[in-house]
């Protein structure tokens, strides 16, 4: 697969393997999003991608549309929707509408998602909210209605796009919280959601994904290259192989896995190199030493 439009597409998995299966994938039409849409419908399955932003997932549904046009494939295996995962009521109407299209729902990718970066004293109440709201309360409601409409009774695969918050998230410390948050309520569910025959887990992309969204959102590719040399592997990832590794846990040879949260950072996030450089100290902090209080009480005469 290649970044910006669709030159190609292909999978190292067999071409039928996801046939007669039904994803949703939130913030399908760019990005990661769009990677992980383009191999799903290579493998087959029918994809319902949703964004906030119309135009936006309008555009990549036109590309992947004319990728299936080229190669045979009817543009019905891939419909579009307008959802807010932050409004309850609009993640409802995007599972039954998902449901009313395809009559049925085997896997979501919890893929949509933001934040911006800022230190946490100058992040408002608002800009807390929105990204709290938009990473961690959409992908439970997310969960909760696929599983609620349909997975409860019928089973299936959630995959929740995290990141590398391992080591605190300095300068975006509401989606570090957030993006933690989902790590944990992915074990839970899998836990809750076992004995339905559901399966959830998450997958954490490192800092060093290389997408031409990505690269448009931070406007300074220099970003990409400082970051490089946090890699052990000494080279960017790419968005195939986080599509690939989504693939992977939606496949039934993950079907032993559960409640796990996959990093494809090439060793990143294990990485010693800081990515955040601590400011100059502007007041020393104490060290805090132990003396015996009744040896300092004996020498000053007090006790004997």
């Amino acid at each position: 697969m290649a970044s910006g439009g669709i030159k190609a597409v292909t999978s190292l998995f067999r071409p039928s393997l996801f046939k007669n299966k039904v994803a949703i994938v939130t913030g399908g039409g760019t990005g990661i999003g769009k990677g992980i849409t383009q191999e799903l419908l290579y493998l087959g399955c029918k994809v319902m991608i949703a964004s906030r932003n119309a135009d936006r997932i309008q555009t990549g549904a036109a590309e992947m549309r004319g990728w299936l046009r080229q190669h045979g494939r009817s543009e019905n295996q891939l419909e579009v929707a307008t959802c807010n995962i932050r409004k309850e009521p609009e993640v409802k109407s995007l599972i039954s509408q998902t449901l009313d299209t395809f009559g049925q729902l085997d896997f979501v990718v919890n893929n949509g998602g933001g934040q911006f970066v800022c230190p946490a004293k100058d992040i408002s109440l608002k800009g807390w909210n929105a990204v709290v709201d938009t990473n961690l309360t959409g992908t439970f409601l997310m969960c909760r209605e696929a599983y609620k409409q349909w997975m409860e009774a019928n089973g299936g695969a959630i995959v929740n796009i995290i990141a590398d918050m391992w080591k605190g998230f300095p300068m975006m410390s509401h989606s570090g919280a957030a993006r933690s948050g989902v790590d944990n309520l992915t074990k839970s569910l899998a836990l809750e959601w076992v004995h339905s025959g559901v399966r959830v887990n998450s997958v954490a992309p490192g800092s060093s994904i290389y997408s031409d969204t990505a690269a448009a959102n931070y406007g300074d590719l220099s970003i990409f290259e400082e970051n490089k040399k946090t890699v052990p592997y000494g080279r960017l990832g790419s968005v195939e192989e986080v599509s690939s590794a989504v693939c992977f846990l939606l496949s039934p040879a993950a079907s032993f896995i559960t409640g796990e949260s996959l990093r494809v950072d090439a060793g990143q996030s294990l990485y010693a190199i800081a990515t955040y450089k601590i400011p100059e100290h502007k007041t020393k902090i104490a060290t805090y030493k132990w003396e015996d209080d009744l040896e300092q009480q004996t020498s000053d005469g007090k006790e004997k």
